[in-house]
């Protein structure tokens, strides 16, 4: 077993998941992709390997136990401002039910996305090259991880969630400005705290939905 492995398995552990053995195979294949295409695209500034199973997998993988918390059966995932798939990817490998799509503005990581769902044989993850505000949805949570402030991602996303839907956006300490400064028909229902392991900084996922319309 690899030292990648053997920090995944654990990791995994104390995120309290269990994934079968080809669901592992999967995320380290990616981080893999990952590695391959960053030395002719610049996907993400993270290179060293062990940083990234911490900063990539391991983050993204903090958010597998809420949100499969708010899945009843098969649900669609948009993930806005994807980048190199992050959490987008780890989402459809760990969650094989939910249908995702990942959207960047960029068009080669979209066409990276598509490759990865190729090489990895996850049919229900698919790259998109659009903005978000083009989308028509409907798509049942909407996540985004460091991709703008929370205002601007509810604005440019709102016509793309579904009536019932949520939007789960990744953050570092909670984003008290941010927070302040929603619109008033945005109901933040819970603002989550993660521990990531072998990561130190503060994690969060902020919760929200449309706040329901008075008749």
């Amino acid at each position: 077993m690899s030292g990648l492995e053997r920090g995944l398995r654990e990791g995994l552990a104390e995120l309290g998941l269990v994934l079968a053995d080809p669901q592992i195979s999967q995320l380290l294949a990616y981080q893999e992709l990952i590695a391959k295409w960053n030395q002719v695209y610049n996907l993400t500034a993270v290179r060293d390997p062990q940083e990234m199973l911490t900063h990539h997998l391991l983050d993204s993988l903090a958010v597998v136990r809420p949100l499969r918390q708010h899945l009843a059966g098969r649900a669609t995932l948009l993930d806005v401002g994807s980048g190199a798939g992050l959490p987008g990817v780890v989402l459809a490998i760990a969650c094989p039910d939910l249908m995702v799509t990942c959207v960047d503005t960029v068009a080669k990581k979209a066409a990276f996305i598509q490759q990865v769902a190729v090489t990895l044989g996850l049919p229900h993850l698919k790259g998109l090259h659009a903005r978000v505000e083009a989308l028509p949805g409907p798509y049942d949570i909407i996540s985004s991880r460091a991709f703008s402030s929370l205002p601007d991602f509810v604005k440019g996303s709102r016509q793309a969630l579904a009536p019932q839907g949520v939007w789960m956006a990744m953050k570092g300490k909670r984003p008290q400005e941010e927070l302040a400064v929603l619109p008033v028909d945005v109901d933040v229902f819970h603002v989550e705290p993660l521990t990531v392991p072998d990561l130190s900084a503060e994690r969060c996922i902020v919760w929200m939905r449309l706040a329901a319309q008075d008749s």
